[in-house]
């Protein structure tokens, strides 16, 4: 129903247009033309139709770069919390707790470190390589009694960096252990305190029983450019193994 009649409105004679019609009020409300002749309909406006808008061709965005996810490790006061640190790009996350007495005897950073606090989770950080690769970083508590983390936080790793002091080198083993049982590539920093190394890299490898075929350096943590070259070697030997998995 396109209209409404008030009861003492006269009726509009058969087939004319009623005097309250839209049409009979306003008329077309296109063009101007000539009246309708009485007794003809009157023609329906055409649709709309919006304007059309010119059409832009969407520039392709940039792809996100490749998530590469690196775990740093080993023993307790080695510098993995400081190796995070120099190179994330964003304020590291840490889970440090301050050490206290019932810790003596159990947790020993060695003479030569001042460390009072020690990782009870997780340290995490990241750095973009280029445009097309950016690395996770994420560091394990170094004690054995946090090892039940070790298994989730490797999940997904592509490589690890094992980070030794030459002063302490039996508490880098449980980690070289790890590493090797789980088959994941991993590199080894052995962290210059003080800017020296108690042992010469040779001795180190030969008292680690490290093969040939994993790669061995000399880096210091605090030393942002040192990490990054130890992050590159870790990078280089994951790209590695995987293009030697593909081609098998």
């Amino acid at each position: 129903m396109d209209f409404a009649r008030f009861p003492d409105w006269p009726v509009s004679p058969a087939g004319g247009l009623t005097a309250n019609s839209a049409a009979a009020r306003y008329g077309n409300p296109s063009a101007p033309h000539p009246p309708t002749a009485r007794g003809t309909a009157t023609p329906p406006p055409p649709p709309y139709r919006p304007p059309a808008t010119p059409q832009t061709t969407a520039r392709p965005e940039s792809a996100p770069p490749i998530p590469v996810k690196i775990l740093v490790a080993g023993g307790f006061g080695v510098g993995k919390t400081t190796t995070v640190g120099s190179i994330s790009e964003i304020v590291p996350l840490t889970t440090e707790a301050e050490m206290t007495t019932a810790a003596i005897g159990v947790d020993d950073p060695g003479g030569r470190s001042g460390k009072t606090t020690t990782t009870v989770a997780m340290d995490f950080g990241c750095v973009t390589i280029d445009r097309s690769l950016k690395l996770y970083l994420f560091g394990t508590p170094g004690q054995a009694r946090f090892g039940f983390m070790w298994d989730d936080l490797a999940r997904g790793a592509l490589g690890a960096l094992v980070v030794v002091d030459s002063a302490r080198l039996d508490d880098c083993y449980p980690a070289i252990d790890f590493f090797e049982r789980a088959g994941l590539p991993f590199v080894i920093g052995v962290n210059a305190f003080d800017g020296r190394l108690a042992h010469d890299l040779t001795s180190i490898r030969w008292a680690l029983a490290i093969g040939d075929h994993v790669p061995m350096m000399q880096f210091d943590a605090r030393d942002r450019l040192s990490v990054r070259d130890a992050l590159l070697v870790v990078l280089d030997r994951a790209l590695d193994r995987a293009t030697r998995a593909r081609g098998t």
